[in-house]
């Protein structure tokens, strides 16, 4: 299963993103981090400076945490993991654009999107999302 996130420098997300990382890793957790500037230029950095960063919150982030290059999430040179996910899961309103930073998109271990999350939603607030997809998994189903 995972769980892809694109956000900004904001250290309490990522710290509690590790701290998921470390209780569900052994069942298959992996959690796919996406860098964009697109919203208020809040991740300026080089990938080498964004990893520096949220080694201040936990030195073994880079490790927990699968870092892509940066790109962007809305506009005409989307990555394609992010136009296929908000095509599949639109926002509640029905739209699809990532309106700011830590938007979560849940997947399953089969590459099923399962469910989005907006910023406002805490990592720890989707723990019961990802212990149902780690027993499903588990299951055999």
């Amino acid at each position: 299963m995972s769980f892809l996130l694109k956000g900004a420098q904001d250290g309490v997300n990522r710290l509690l993103f590790a701290q998921l990382h470390d209780e569900y890793a052994t069942r298959g957790l992996k959690i796919l981090a996406f860098p964009c500037n697109q919203f208020g230029a809040q991740e300026p950095g080089t990938e080498e400076e964004i990893l520096e960063f949220v080694k201040k919150y936990d030195e073994r982030m880079a490790e927990k945490l699968v870092f892509f290059e940066k790109g962007s999430v809305n506009g005409s040179d989307t990555r394609e993991v992010f136009a296929y996910l908000k095509e599949i899961l639109p926002d509640d309103d029905g739209t699809t654009a990532i309106r700011w930073n830590f938007n979560k998109f849940l997947v399953d271990h089969t590459g099923t999107p399962i469910k989005r999350f907006v910023p406002t939603v805490a990592p720890f607030d989707i723990k019961d999302d990802i212990e149902s997809l780690l027993k499903k998994k588990e299951g055999g189903n």
